[in-house]
């Protein structure tokens, strides 16, 4: 068995130290040249620490074998990232990641249970037959957790190293490497040196639909992110209305849309603009399609942040990669307040029209925008009764019209948002 000492592409894993602490565990646990204790206490150390990921992960079957797996997708290196979303990597690369898997495959098929047996650990069969508790784990979702677990199966299947690269290469292909290819939505965590993009695991499983009515509007967010995605020319996208009508909803339903052809959700908040150029940074040389997103983007007229913002999407030195565009959504169409005093003749400001257009500069770096107007009271009304017909409530038409008219008199107008929760206090008080 080689040495992980030998590994040149896979290396710096994540949780490293225990993977080189089981390795190490299987490479000398019968050397009688180190003390059985000492290595009997790592090897329980690192059981436990085992079985707090597969808590937090949501990992079943083989622990050992689970984590193997889930390392390499993690694992961003020259090789993984080359196959990420293509059909195929050519030059030497290839090779050198065989040498790689040649190492790694010796490992991942090492009967654990063999080391427990002989420290006498009587739980042993349950480690490796781990079922854990219902529901996600704290960090993936089942959606993840099962994909890996599909990835350890054929891993297990592989009868040579050929196939156990081909396996992993495969899922690369699929559904990429690294917290990038894994999850569909992100944020920022400023702070520190550089800005860090944090999955967001829980992520509304919304569609487009189920928003009710808004189809040319929703139309018109497809198009163009259908055109980004297929890697033709699409615009900066910028939703606008009022309140409570699923502009926001709508990013989130395009996210789920397209995360299987390559679309990432970054979402970034107004304090955190002088963190873009960063940010980006970070993803320009990806194979993904990110959508920056910006939810509720307004600007009071002494704020400033505004300015980093229109650098990035147009006028900094630096061309904005293609394989990012920003999506807003606003109350405002204009983003930044107006004043009436802006367009008055006498003023101390001598050039009116300057001011004009330093306010609306922002407004005019989206390509695209879309508007999502409030519903009038017939439309409304279809809101409620489609929602209600969604969730199976059967209530007369008359009566369940009357109280959703007392609800949106108290909560806010007429707007899907009010429709749902109007829903929702139906589901709630049954």
């Amino acid at each position: 068995m080689k040495s992980m000492k030998n590994l040149i592409l896979y290396r710096d894993f994540e949780h490293e130290k225990l993977f080189h602490d089981l390795a190490w565990v299987m490479e000398n646990f019968k050397d009688g040249y180190y003390k059985k204790e000492d290595i009997e206490a790592l090897f329980y150390e690192s059981i436990n620490r085992l079985i707090k990921l597969a808590a937090d992960y949501g990992f079943e079957g083989n622990l050992w074998q689970s984590f193997v797996a889930f390392l390499l997708v993690n694992n961003e290196n020259p090789y993984s990232c080359a196959c990420e979303l293509r059909e195929s990597v050519s030059g030497s690369i290839g090779g050198i990641a065989m040498h790689d898997f040649a190492i790694i495959r010796e490992y991942f098929n090492f009967d654990l249970g063999e080391a427990g047996r002989y420290f006498g650990v009587e739980c042993m069969d349950s480690i490796l037959r781990y079922k854990g508790a219902e529901g996600d784990g704290a960090v993936f979702n089942r959606r993840i957790r099962d994909r890996i677990g599909e990835l350890a199966s054929h891993l297990r299947d592989a009868a040579d190293t050929a196939a156990f690269g081909a396996a992993v290469s495969a899922f690369y292909r699929e559904f990429g490497v690294g917290k990038l290819g894994l999850h569909k939505a992100f944020r920022v965590r400023s702070g520190g040196s550089a800005a860090q993009i944090v999955p967001i695991t829980n992520i509304a499983h919304v569609r487009l639909n189920d928003l009710v009515g808004y189809e040319l509007a929703k139309q018109k967010l497809v198009e163009n992110t259908e055109a980004f995605v297929s890697g033709r020319a699409a615009n900066n996208c910028l939703l606008y209305g009022d309140a409570g009508t699923g502009k926001s909803s709508s990013i989130k339903a395009i996210a789920n849309q397209y995360y299987d052809r390559g679309l990432r959700l970054i979402e970034v908040y107004r304090h955190q603009f002088c963190d873009l150029n960063d940010v980006i940074a970070q993803i320009k040389n990806r194979h993904y399609k990110f959508i920056i997103y910006m939810d509720d983007l307004s600007f009071e007229e002494f704020e400033t942040e505004y300015k980093y913002l229109k650098a990035v999407i147009e006028g900094g030195l630096e061309k904005k990669p293609d394989n990012v565009l920003i999506y807003a959504t606003s109350n405002r169409r204009h983003l930044i307040r107006e004043n009436y005093s802006d367009k008055e003749e006498i003023r101390e400001d001598m050039h009116t029209s300057d001011t004009v257009q330093e306010k609306l500069s922002l407004y005019a770096r989206f390509g695209v925008t879309i508007y999502f107007g409030a519903p009038d009271k017939k439309e409304f009304k279809r809101i409620v009764a489609e929602l209600a017909k969604r969730h199976g409530i059967a209530m007369e038409e008359d009566r369940l019209f009357a109280g959703a008219n007392q609800w949106e008199l108290s909560h806010g107008g007429l707007s899907g948002r009010t429709a749902q929760q109007f829903i929702d206090h139906l589901l709630g008080t049954e």
